[in-house]
């Protein structure tokens, strides 16, 4: 059910608020993060805060393992649960006036503002404090630098408005901290060094040892400040720099803190110091600059990225902030990344990686970065193929099978209707393999990594898959598809409808390259994946005109989602999980999946039918289903209920829809306003390599527009109430089809929508 915060103002290209709301403080934190790419953290505050919240800080690849083995564990099962770990709390800034600790809990304040620019990529707060007859305003502004991924800036100024002030701060890395989502007071650090020069602090630490042989990572953080400090202090797992200012009425104080953060992804532990002061020294201590740089950089992004709405503010917003967060996450430098459910925001769901990327994340990065993008992605899954192997033969099958959750390529979700039967998801490894080759039309990772990756996870459906003699079909049970809110279902239409459409493309593909690979499938190989091909079971329900969800989702009572009262959703905070799997109702889209997945196959007919008998069930209870089912009901001529989708997906965090934002944001389902506008309203199809559009215009909109990347071009596509105007920036002339007519684009073109 959607909430509402007041407090949080509707702009265009901001996050403002002019009220401390100390009842959301958790779930402003979250939606005021910040990250680039390398590290990122909540929108906490710099100076101690005595209410509740949740202070985090997050590197991009540091993790832990956890243990996993309990009571009821089974063979098979995960040997741990990775884990996303808080790390050094570096923004720390204590204040002091006159003796008084600034804590916003606690003191008497006014003149209470924040700011999350998302053009700039720049987080503001400001106050003012009343201790005694002392007024001081205190300004704040950080960012995290997407031209110098090891480096955090943070500024703090003081401006006496009454009164004398003796104003104490101290600036602190801190590692003395801990996860929220489990091990609640378990330390997972450890100190390794300190060092104090006369300009910078160092702080060396790693993680505690584990069982599981997986790496220890090694972190030094540094920091340096445009005044020398008056005094330095070491304690266990921190350092403090401590600073004096004495201002009368007027005067203003500035403190910077640059911050270097290096890990041993990248630099062994013996040189992170050395490195740090290196970086230190060639960052140079130009605040000005060094912001200007990270601006210039947010603009080029949004030069491409940015999605244009008029009349809608709410929309704006919603699209601005999704696309700020996937790239404040995500930026695709490095092939070793991937993008975890919840970025740099918070802790839940472990942090790891999921099926997510290649199902909703890669059609954004497709479009809005270079092709290297994406294919990092992909070079992600082929590193990791050799543990994807290992977690099906833990399962007793061939080939392989990709994690549901991961950081290293092992399987490591300790739910088992998770790990053993959620295996939809090597479908969708598969499928950005697809989808990278069918957009951009390089076939070169195809016929070398992505042949090996398919083949691999063709071997497994074929060993995953029985024969039904009763039936005389192929079958797979015992599995949970999407809809998580059914476990141990047998023959849920979307998987077995991407197991077999798995073992198509591998073996087309095949055939295209077998002259060019050293993948060998035997005749008997092919013979038998053909016949899995030919005689998969796929339940259907004539009458009704429908794909059937699992084989007996109809014996079920079936029930619309309005028989439901308010107070009983979200389903998964009221009903017991007993409760939820007998029901008819589902999470997130399913057999729409699929439908959205293989578009070209299914009659506009099919779509509708399918559409109107699980739409009315589906509670959109995961993030992930919003954007599905806007993109199905735009095509079907659904137009209200497409924008009613747009919005929950586009302001999911925002409007906090789901009621757990304050976990942390929606990282990867983020896309999913991007889609609904792209792929839902202006109906961007790449099938069998041919670019097309249908737009529509939402009624409460006057246009939107959007550029895309497609195959070395760069178009630029404009939708308003009375025509559609395309584009070509960049490129060589292309073909492209407009509401199924075909027209050469050559520069700019415009279709009077009136006259279709």
């Amino acid at each position: 059910m959607k909430k509402t915060h007041s407090t949080l103002d509707i702009h265009p290209w901001k996050i403002t608020s002019t009220k401390l709301d100390q009842q959301n403080r958790r779930l402003h934190e979250s939606i005021t993060s910040i990250g680039n790419g390398y590290m990122g953290m909540r929108g906490n505050f710099e100076e101690y805060y005595s209410a509740d919240h949740h202070r985090g800080t997050y590197l991009a690849g540091v993790w832990y393992p956890d243990k996993t083995r309990v009571g009821w564990w089974k063979n098979g099962y995960p040997d741990y649960y990775g884990k996303v770990i808080n790390a050094v709390n570096f923004i720390a800034l204590d204040l002091y006036v006159n003796g008084t600790q600034i804590d916003l809990a606690r003191c008497d304040y006014e003149d209470f503002y924040m700011e999350l620019n998302m053009y700039d990529g720049i987080l503001y707060r400001h106050f003012t404090v009343n201790i005694g007859n002392t007024k001081v305003k205190f300004s704040f502004e950080r960012f995290t630098s997407v031209t110098k991924k090891e480096l955090a800036c943070i500024t703090m100024k003081a401006e006496v408005l009454e009164g004398q002030a003796k104003i104490y701060a101290i600036s602190k890395l801190d590692n003395n901290v801990q996860n929220e989502d489990s091990n609640y007071e378990e330390m997972f650090w450890q100190e390794r060094n300190k060092k104090i020069t006369d300009k910078a602090s160092f702080l060396t630490v790693q993680t505690i040892e584990n069982p599981f042989d997986v790496e220890q990572f090694v972190v030094t953080s540094s920091m340096r400040h445009n005044f020398t400090p008056v005094k330095i202090r070491k304690e266990p797992l921190a350092i403090s720099n401590e600073f004096e200012f004495f201002l009368a009425r007027g005067e203003i104080a500035r403190l910077e803190k640059e911050v270097v953060v290096v890990t041993s992804r990248d630099v062994a532990e013996e040189k992170q110091i050395s490195h740090a002061q290196t970086l230190l020294q060639s960052f140079g201590t130009d605040f000005s600059a060094l912001k200007a740089e990270h601006k210039k950089a947010w603009h080029k992004r949004w030069a491409l990225s940015d999605v244009l709405i008029e009349g809608d503010k709410a929309a704006q917003q919603g699209i601005r902030f999704n696309l700020f967060q996937l790239f404040s996450t995500y930026y695709g430098e490095d092939e070793r990344l991937n993008i975890g459910p919840k970025g740099f925001t918070g802790e839940k769901y472990g942090g790891a990686t999921y099926w997510d990327t290649e199902a909703f994340a890669v059609p954004l990065y497709l479009a809005l970065a270079q092709p290297e993008v994406t294919k990092n992605l992909l070079k992600y899954r082929h590193k990791q193929l050799p543990q994807a192997y290992y977690n099906a033969e833990k399962l007793g099958l061939k080939g392989a099978l990709y994690p549901m959750v991961t950081f290293n390529g092992v399987e490591c979700h300790n739910e088992w209707e998770i790990t053993f039967e959620e295996i939809h998801r090597n479908g969708s490894i598969a499928y950005a393999i697809y989808n990278y080759t069918n957009y951009t039309g390089d076939t070169s990772y195809l016929k070398n990594e992505g042949l090996e990756v398919l083949t691999a996870i063709s071997r497994f459906w074929a060993d995953r898959i029985h024969y039904s003699k009763r039936n005389k079909a192929y079958m797979i049970h015992g599995v949970t598809g999407p809809n998580e809110y059914e476990n141990n279902v047998n023959n849920n239409w979307f998987t077995n409808k991407i197991a077999s459409w798995v073992l198509q493309y591998t073996l087309d593909s095949y055939q295209k390259f077998k002259n060019e690979t050293s993948i060998q499938l035997t005749k008997e190989e092919q013979k038998k994946w053909q016949n899995i091909i030919d005689y998969m079971y796929f339940p259907t329900e004539e009458d009704l005109g429908i794909f059937v969800q699992h084989d007996t989702f109809l014996d079920k009572k079936l029930m619309t989602k309005d028989s439901l009262t308010a107070d009983e959703l979200p389903l998964s905070q009221h009903w017991s999980w007993d409760r939820i799997l007998r029901s008819c109702f589902i999470k997130q889209a399913d057999v729409l999946q699929g439908l959205y997945y293989f578009g070209d196959q299914y009659s506009l007919e099919e779509k509708t039918r399918n559409f109107n008998f699980y739409e009315p069930m589906t509670v959109h209870e995961s993030s992930l289903s919003p954007c599905v089912h806007a993109i199905l009901a735009a095509e079907i001529g659904k137009l209200d209920k497409a924008l009613e989708m747009y919005e929950r997906t586009a302001r999911l965090d925002l409007d906090n829809y789901n009621n757990d934002t304050q976990d942390g944001l929606h990282i990867t389902s983020m896309t999913g306003s991007w889609l609904a506008i792209v792929h839902g309203f202006a109906q961007m199809k790449t099938f069998n390599e041919t670019l097309s559009f249908a737009p529509i215009l939402p009624k409460t909109w006057q246009s939107y527009a959007f550029h895309i990347n497609y195959r070395a071009c760069l178009l630029f596509i404009q939708v308003s109430s009375d025509k559609i105007e395309l584009q070509l920036k960049k490129g060589t002339p292309l073909t492209i089809n407009v509401y199924q007519k075909a027209y050469t684009l050559t520069d700019h073109l415009t279709i009077n929508t009136k006259t279709i």
